[in-house]
């Protein structure tokens, strides 16, 4: 005889064996959407592996002694094809509302709709048939999950960077560890506050047992964490939210692993992905020498010695310059160049722009003016001399997710000192089709490169390296076009002599620039009547080999080219063969 069943509604919840099983439910929810979006990138991915792009740096900056760079063998682009492969147009025009972002948020609506999914699967794994007032032990089993994701989408090397495709570094997939921190921040609060209730309630002691103290210790750590993570104090106080973050997860990890034995599996995978991440970074360390050039009070021109290789244009290295005192600090920068053998640059080689914005690049310029004063002083001459140091690089990391080549027209803008990214693809793509002879069957035939400045200052940080591409492009079939636009209210300089270029005094709405820029055929298909270029500017570029947009700069800026991307996708993307969109903005 078989014994008695207890009816579902007289039987006792028992947490320890409940709990656990939606922990791994909300493990495979959120594991099921990362292989989802890792099949959608694979055909990006198979694209980087056959273009080189998608493994390129993962060893490092490299030394080819002796390299030979390559020279340009008057190959022509491939013969125009009336159409992109619709389905690649509609799917760039299907995915374009997904760049529209709001402002203030600093996300844009694909992330906001990940974030929601994300935090609802969260919410409903802590409410689902949880009785939470009795026994708010779900919260904390679904806060403990949240570690593997705060982890794997918080390291430099992760694994996913590489299985999402080139252009999706840790600065593209931190929104993501944000997002779970603050998660794990909501089922920690949920869980102790609940339980401080009972314990209230019930005459209780809130501290003193083991159990008790640890867990709100935890709580308190998991705070500390949370608040001195919040984007303004990220900004202002940068190194000390650093060191207190790195500092108190130890922290948290102890006390969390004292305060429950199930907190012990979740530690594991961290454990793992952080010493994953520090492993790699031991080999892609780079220690090298570096000539210092300050160009005037606000920007500081860094060259690296000695690196040939290891790069894709748009990636940034960590950088660590051993001077004064500012050892111990390692900070960001573009590579402003593409590798050597195929640069366009005068003087090819890994080069770096530190604008002053803050104390670390102030401190290098005023170092690097004083030095160059003593060197002229020395050497009694009155050329340019450099301050030369000792660097250490880290990386390189992200880059675009675009592949210009695959881009018959290509729209650059950027604002400011972010032209450092925008510069160093405008080297690439010219390089590949000028040096290389479009040995990878590049489809690039025009592009337009824009720069918003507050002043004409400005200009003379990168002329030279402007004059050296519009150079190389002015005798080939790239139609290259540079419009520079000075945004303040002041006098007009005089300005270096740049091949194709214009500088005006305004602001034109970037949507206005790009709309334009599609509309209009490149100058080697217009008739040589007014009348029909009057009619062919009012016409939609009727190619159809699709348009790269990549933007570089503040935030408003690249605000703006995320929408008019969205908008401009929506009507005109399957008309150009689809508008492909990348957007650089490291913020803290």
């Amino acid at each position: 005889m078989a014994a008695p069943v207890v009816p579902s509604s007289f039987q006792i919840y028992n947490s320890y064996v409940e709990d656990p099983k939606w922990q791994i439910k909300f493990t495979i929810i959120w594991c099921s959407g990362l292989a989802l979006a890792v099949a959608v990138s694979v055909p990006s991915l198979i694209l980087g592996l056959r273009h080189e792009r998608s493994l390129k740096g993962i060893a490092g900056i490299s030394e080819i002694n002796g390299y030979q760079p390559a020279h340009f063998d008057g190959k022509e682009p491939p013969p125009t094809r009336q159409r992109r492969p619709r389905l690649v147009g509609a799917w760039n025009a299907l995915i374009s509302p997904t760049y529209w972002s709001p402002p203030k948020l600093g996300l844009n609506l694909g992330q906001i709709i990940v974030l929601s999914a994300y935090l609802a699967a969260v919410l409903v794994c802590i409410i689902k048939d949880a009785p939470l007032i009795s026994n708010p032990n779900r919260a904390g089993f679904l806060a403990l999950a949240q570690f593997p994701v705060v982890f794997l989408f918080a390291t430099k090397n992760s694994i996913l960077s590489l299985l999402l495709g080139p252009g999706n570094g840790y600065e593209k997939l931190n929104f993501m560890h944000r997002m779970a921190g603050r998660a794990m921040f909501l089922g920690g609060c949920i869980h102790g506050s609940l339980w401080i209730r009972n314990h209230l309630q019930y005459g209780l002691a809130i501290l003193g047992p083991q159990k008790e103290t640890s867990g709100v210790a935890s709580l308190a750590l998991l705070c500390i964490i949370v608040l001195t993570s919040l984007r303004p104090v990220r900004r202002l106080f940068y190194e000390c939210f650093f060191a207190v973050h790195v500092l108190t997860y130890v922290a948290f990890f102890v006390t969390i692993c004292y305060h429950t034995l199930y907190a012990s599996p979740w530690i594991f995978p961290p454990l793992a992905f952080y010493g994953a991440d520090v492993l790699l970074r031991l080999f892609r360390y780079r220690i090298k020498d570096a000539t210092l050039t300050a160009q005037d009070a606000h920007m500081t021109l860094i060259r690296v010695h000695n690196c040939d290789d290891g790069w894709l244009s748009g990636q940034h290295v960590r950088l660590r310059v051993f001077f004064s005192n500012r050892v111990f600090e390692s900070h960001p920068f573009t590579i402003l160049s593409a590798s050597p053998s195929h640069s366009c640059l005068s003087s090819p080689g890994l080069l770096l722009a530190a604008r002053s914005d803050g104390d670390w690049t102030r401190a290098l310029n005023n170092y690097t003016r004083q030095q160059q004063e003593r060197l002229q002083i020395n050497e009694k001459s009155s050329g340019d001399s450099g301050a030369f140091v000792q660097v250490m690089l880290d990386g390189p990391y992200g880059g675009s997710s675009v592949d210009l080549g695959l881009y018959e027209s290509v729209f650059l803008v950027a604002g400011g000192s972010g032209v450092t990214f925008t510069l160093g693809l405008l080297d690439d793509i010219v390089g590949r089709c000028v040096k290389l002879g479009r040995s990878q069957e590049e489809r690039t035939r025009r592009i337009e490169f824009t720069w918003f400045i507050g002043s004409f200052g400005q200009i003379e940080w990168f002329a030279p390296m402007l004059i050296d591409i519009a150079t190389a492009a002015s005798n080939s079939t790239i139609d290259l076009h540079i419009s520079i636009f000075v945004t303040c209210l002041c006098v007009p300089e005089a300005v270096p002599d740049i091949p194709n270029s214009i500088v005006t005094l305004s602001r034109p709405s970037i949507q206005n620039i790009l709309k334009d820029f599609i509309s209009v055929p490149s100058s080697s298909e217009k008739e040589d009547s007014i009348e029909t270029r009057c009619e062919d500017s009012q016409k939609l570029m009727g190619l159809g080999g699709g348009v790269a947009v990549c933007a570089s700069g503040p935030e408003s800026l690249t605000r703006d080219a995320q929408n008019a991307v969205a908008r401009l996708g929506l009507t005109m993307g399957m008309d150009v063969g689809g508008i492909a969109l990348h957007t650089e903005l490291f913020t803290l």
